[in-house]
C-alpha cells in the first residue's frame, strides 16, 4: 500500500495518474453539451449504493472508470453558457493550476513550520486586497472557507469590540436582502435570530439609510447596544449594493461595527471600469470577499479583511503544541492567530497563480463583461411582454417572472414559474434558480460565465415560457 503514498519513490505514478484524471476532466468539459443531464436523486443513488467502498478497484483507471458514472456523467457544469443558476462561476486555467500544486504539496495554513512560503503568499494577497479596498497600513485578514465563516467571523469581532457585559441587549442591523448568514451567525454568537433588526429595502433593493437611521435610534432609546451594521455589496437574489457611505456615517454616529458582506460584488475591486460602486466600502471595519464568486477561482477561496488587524486578536488562541504565546515575541507568522480554523488549505495560492498570470486588470475585465451582459438581459426582458422584471441590476444578476396573457391566478403563475425551472432542470438544457420576492415566486439569472451569450438568454427564456405555457394549459383544461 505504500506505493499509493506521493513521495520520491512515487513521483513518475503521481504524474501518470494525475495526467491521466486531467485528461478525463478535459474530455468531459470538452464535448458537454449542456449543464446538467437532468439525472434525478432516484436515478443516480442506485449507482453510488452499489458501490462498495470496502472492494477496493486497485486501479486508477478503474476509478475513473466508475466515476464517470458516479460523478462527471451528472454532475453540474458551471463552465456551460447555459448554467444561470447560483452564484457559481466558470474556473481560470491559472487558478485550476494552482489547485494542482497546493494539493499534492498539502500545506496547512495554521503555522509558519507547516507552511514557510504559503504564510507570506498569503499575507502578500491580503495586503493587496486590503488595498484595493482602500484599507491603511494597519489592516490585515485571512483566508476562510466561504463567506458565511467570513461573516462569523466579522460579527464575533464585532461582539467583542462592543465590550458588553450583557448579550441580550446586542443588536445586529442588517438589510431585508442580506444573506441568511447573519441570522446564522446570531445565533452561533449566543444572540439569537431576535438580535438581527431587518432594514426595509428601496425599489432599487437597497437597504433604505433613513430607516436604518430611525431604527438605530430606536435601539439606543431602549437601552440597547447597536452592535453592527452589516452592508451587502452584492445581495444574493439582486446584486443589489447597499449605500455604503450613508451606511458608514451611520455606523460613525451611533458607534457600530460596519462589515460590508462583498462575497458576490468584490469582483469590482479589480474591475477596470466600476470601482466606483463600492465607494465607501474603505469606512469599514470589516469586509467579506468571495474570490470563488466574481474572481473565477475554484471553491474555496474566500477572505475576511479587517481595516485594523489588532481586532483579530478576538480569534486568537495559543497552544503550546502548536503556535505557544512566545512565538508572537519571536515574529513568527502564524496565521492560525488570526483564523477560527486550525488546519487550512493553502487556498490563497489559486488567486496568486491567477494574478500572476492573467493580472487584477484580466479578472476584472471577466467581471465587466457578465456586468454587461446582465444590462443587455435586462432589456431583453424588459421589452418582453412574457416577462415581468424586478429591478435593473448593479452586477449581473436578473429577477423575473413569467406572465402568461391569460386570467391566471397568481398562485396559477407562482406553480407555472416553479414548474418551469424544474422542468428546465430536468431537460438538462439550461440550469436557472428561483426566490421569491413579496411571498411570490420568481426566477433567477446569476450571470457569471462571460462565454455566455444574449442568444443563450433569449433561448432559456424561451423554453422556460415553453414550460409555463404547456404547465398552464394543461391545468387550466383540467381545473
Amino acid at each position: 500500500m505504500r506505493s499509493h503514498l506521493l513521495n520520491d519513490a512515487t513521483a513518475e505514478s503521481y504524474r501518470r495518474s494525475v495526467t491521466e484524471g486531467v485528461e478525463r476532466v478535459a474530455d468531459k468539459i470538452a464535448t458537454t453539451r449542456g449543464p446538467f443531464t437532468g439525472v434525478t436523486p432516484a436515478e443516480l443513488a442506485p449507482v453510488i449504493d452499489a458501490v462498495d467502498l470496502d472492494r477496493p478497484l486497485g486501479d486508477t483507471t478503474a476509478a475513473l472508470d466508475e466515476l464517470e458514472s458516479v460523478y462527471l456523467r451528472d454532475a453540474v457544469y458551471f463552465h456551460h453558457p447555459r448554467y444561470l443558476g447560483h452564484l457559481n462561476c466558470p474556473v481560470v486555467i491559472p487558478a485550476v493550476l494552482g489547485e494542482a500544486v497546493l494539493s499534492a504539496v498539502n500545506s496547512s495554513l495554521d503555522t509558519w513550520d507547516q507552511s514557510a512560503g504559503g504564510t507570506l503568499i498569503e499575507r502578500k494577497l491580503v495586503d493587496w486586497t486590503t488595498g484595493r479596498i482602500g484599507f491603511g497600513p494597519s489592516a490585515d485578514g485571512v483566508f476562510t472557507s466561504g463567506g458565511t465563516q467570513s461573516n462569523l467571523q466579522a460579527l464575533l469581532l464585532a461582539r467583542e469590540e462592543a465590550k458588553s457585559s450583557d448579550l441580550a441587549k446586542l443588536r445586529i442591523f442588517s438589510s431585508e436582502c442580506s444573506h441568511f448568514s447573519v441570522q446564522k451567525s446570531a445565533t452561533l454568537l449566543g444572540l439569537g435570530v431576535d438580535a438581527v433588526i431587518s432594514v426595509p429595502v428601496d425599489g432599487n433593493k437597497r437597504m433604505q439609510s433613513v430607516v436604518l437611521a430611525a431604527e438605530l435610534a430606536a435601539c439606543r432609546a431602549e437601552g440597547l447596544v447597536p452592535m453592527a451594521i452589516v452592508a451587502t455589496a452584492g445581495t444574493t437574489d439582486f446584486g443589489s449594493i447597499d449605500p455604503l457611505s450613508e451606511v458608514a456615517a451611520l455606523a460613525d454616529e451611533y458607534g457600530a461595527w460596519m462589515h460590508v458582506d462583498a462575497a458576490y460584488g468584490c469582483g469590482l475591486l479589480a474591475s477596470p471600469t466600476r470601482r466606483h460602486l463600492l465607494d465607501g466600502i474603505e469606512r469599514a471595519d470589516s469586509v467579506t470577499v468571495d474570490f470563488h464568486k466574481s474572481f473565477f477561482q475554484p471553491v474555496s477561496s474566500s477572505a475576511l479583511l479587517v481595516r485594523d488587524g489588532v481586532t483579530l486578536r478576538h480569534a486568537t488562541y495559543h497552544a503550546d503544541y502548536l503556535n505557544p504565546a512566545r512565538t508572537v515575541a519571536e515574529r513568527i507568522p502564524n496565521q492560525v492567530d488570526k483564523s477560527l480554523q486550525t488546519t487550512r488549505r493553502f487556498d490563497a495560492l489559486k488567486l496568486w497563480m491567477t494574478l500572476r498570470v492573467m493580472g487584477a486588470d484580466g479578472v476584472g475585465q471577466l467581471f465587466d463583461e457578465v456586468c454587461d451582459l446582465a444590462a443587455e438581459g435586462h432589456a431583453m426582458l424588459a421589452a418582453d411582454p412574457r416577462y415581468d422584471v424586478v429591478v435593473a441590476p448593479q452586477l449581473s444578476t436578473l429577477v423575473y417572472r413569467y406572465v402568461p396573457e391569460g386570467d391566471a391566478s397568481p398562485e396559477d403563475v407562482d406553480r407555472a414559474n416553479l414548474h418551469a425551472r424544474k422542468a428546465l432542470f430536468a431537460s438538462g438544457e439550461a440550469v436557472v434558480a428561483g426566490t421569491k420576492v413579496d411571498g411570490r415566486q420568481y426566477l433567477k439569472f446569476t450571470l457569471l460565465n462571460p462565454e455566455t451569450t444574449t442568444a443563450d438568454i433569449a433561448a432559456v427564456l424561451d423554453l422556460i415560457a415553453g414550460h409555463a405555457e404547456q404547465y398552464l394549459g394543461e391545468n387550466l383544461v383540467h381545473a
